[in-house]
């Protein structure tokens, strides 16, 4: 094998392939030697094809100059552009010279429809995310399962040295595999247990005299009802998956599990069903591991973002029948609305909690039921690990627990006077969303609110300046700005620099 030829067959998807893919992509690709400074391609223009860094650095620019990535070895690019129009999305540049290996696009096209491993790779959409909207784990092929590629050995590798392989990639399973890639055996850490610990077997001798030979396996077409199936029927953990021969990856009753526990419907569902605080706490814990999953599947951010706000919608609305079901029937209607992240539905992993009451204009705000709905429900966020606001915008405080014309009285001295801080609250209530009780409660009033605010230029002048306050942390070179001194210097504040300005003028 040839340096080139190792080099492309070491990196995935590569490595994944079908002897006649990759030998098919190998026979494809051409090298070319670029100087520093050379433009590859420019964004708008016709691509060559697929390109594979070797040893260049590469500067990829969007169409209006601003820097999108650094790219350096193995990182491949122009993929976007090839399953678009065919023309470049983006602009790249040779920073540093050395080689870049080029796919043309017809080769690029024809693995895309060949290969589903390949096809996943490159094409973001057809990705394991699918599985986080609720999809039927049963009706999902093997393919979609599968999130890097399988850890293997050849038969002659001894035990000990396959047993460190195992427990330095934290695998339970290993692949026993011929040197062209075949799946001819399957070692797992209780045969490790049984055929080695129990008796006293040599950790010298070859993995081959412990492995389950020629074990069943399925291809990546399979379904995943075929996969419980198989280990319910055949009492197994580890199932292989080959295509053509070729082993491609491994499908664990711990991928399953996991899989079907942080699923987003099933965590909404868990939470209708949980019968106090602590029970819906426990649920919430895991939206770490959605948010991981989604993250990792390359799932887009607006999808990602929602999936998590509608978990803290659930939660909020469990927490609201809770404290109705402690306090009774409340006395008078009343809206629960999310401001800030939850109302734009755009929560990560970590968020405070930012809500109001609208209650009906024939309600009492200084009744104890209102009092003590927020309470419960502000605590139980805190407890579910939405902390509080720090500026206590939160139904708590009584001054965000009125009724409906109180609000309106609110939003409209705003308007009228746009002071600082009737700016900065103003916009926090542009992103109110009912969340629990009567919603007709905030509806017109929200739309009437909206109205006044475009027609008052001064408060639309305001907003503007306000907007002008925070700015993305570039350097005039381009560069990241860090913050220059106290607790986080030399870090970057992705809320007030990057979230902020965006809110800000997507609100104007």
């Amino acid at each position: 094998m040839t340096d080139h030829d190792s080099f492309i067959s070491g990196i995935h998807p590569y490595n994944a392939l079908t002897e006649q893919d990759l030998s098919q992509a190998i026979a494809a690709f051409r090298r070319i030697d670029y100087d520093a400074g050379c433009d590859i391609y420019c964004a708008g223009e016709p691509l060559d094809g697929l390109y594979l860094i070797e040893s260049a650095e590469v500067e990829v620019t969007d169409r209006n100059g601003a820097l999108v990535s650094m790219l350096g070895r193995t990182n491949s690019f122009g993929e976007r552009g090839l399953m678009g129009d065919g023309r470049a999305a983006t602009s790249a540049k040779v920073v540093t010279a050395g080689a870049i290996w080029l796919l043309p696009a017809s080769d690029f096209h024809r693995l895309m429809a060949h290969s589903e491993i390949y096809a996943r790779f490159f094409d973001r959409r057809r990705s394991l995310s699918r599985r986080a909207d609720g999809a039927d784990i049963a009706t999902l092929r093997l393919s979609d399962f599968i999130t890097r590629p399988p850890l293997s050995v050849e038969p002659s590798v001894s035990i000990t040295d396959a047993a460190r392989r195992m427990c330095d990639a934290g695998v339970s399973s290993l692949g026993i595999t011929d040197p062209a890639g075949g799946l001819v055996g399957l070692v797992t850490t209780r045969d490790m247990n049984n055929c080695v610990v129990a008796q006293g077997r040599s950790g010298l001798d070859p993995v081959a005299t412990i492995m389950t030979e020629n074990p069943v396996s399925l291809p990546p077409g399979a379904l995943g009802s075929d996969v419980l199936n198989l280990m319910a029927e055949r009492r197994i953990g580890h199932l292989p998956v080959v295509d053509a021969g070729r082993f491609v990856g491994m499908i664990t009753q711990t991928d399953l599990t996991r899989l079907q526990a942080i699923s987003g419907s099933v965590l909404i569902r868990d939470i209708a069903q949980a019968e106090d605080v602590a029970a819906v706490s426990r649920v919430t814990a895991r939206i770490p591991d959605l948010l991981v999953s989604l993250v990792a599947a390359h799932q887009r951010h607006e999808v990602t973002t929602r999936l998590i706000t509608d978990i803290a919608d659930a939660a909020t609305r469990r927490l609201l029948s809770l404290a109705e079901a402690r306090l009774g029937p409340p006395p008078a209607a009343y809206l629960w609305a999310a401001c800030g992240s939850q109302g734009r539905q755009e929560q990560t992993g970590i968020s405070d909690q930012d809500n109001i009451l609208i209650l009906a204009n024939d309600a009492d705000p200084a009744d104890p039921y209102f009092e003590n709905l927020a309470r419960f429900v502000s605590d139980g966020l805190h407890a579910c690990g939405y902390v509080y606001c720090p500026g206590d915008m939160m139904a708590t405080n009584p001054r965000w627990r009125q009724t409906r014309g109180v609000w309106r009285d609110y939003f409209t001295g705003w308007i009228d006077s746009p002071s600082p801080e009737a700016q900065m609250l103003a916009s926090v209530m542009f992103d109110l969303r009912a969340i629990g009780g009567d919603a007709a409660l905030l509806s017109g009033l929200q739309a009437e609110t909206l109205q006044m605010a475009c027609k008052n230029s001064i408060f639309v002048a305001h907003m503007i300046s306000n907007s002008l306050r925070h700015q993305p942390p570039l350097g005039l070179l381009r560069g990241i700005a860090t913050i220059r001194s106290g607790q986080h210097q030399g870090h970057i504040d992705m809320k007030m620099n990057g979230v902020v300005p965006v809110n800000d003028l997507a609100r104007i």
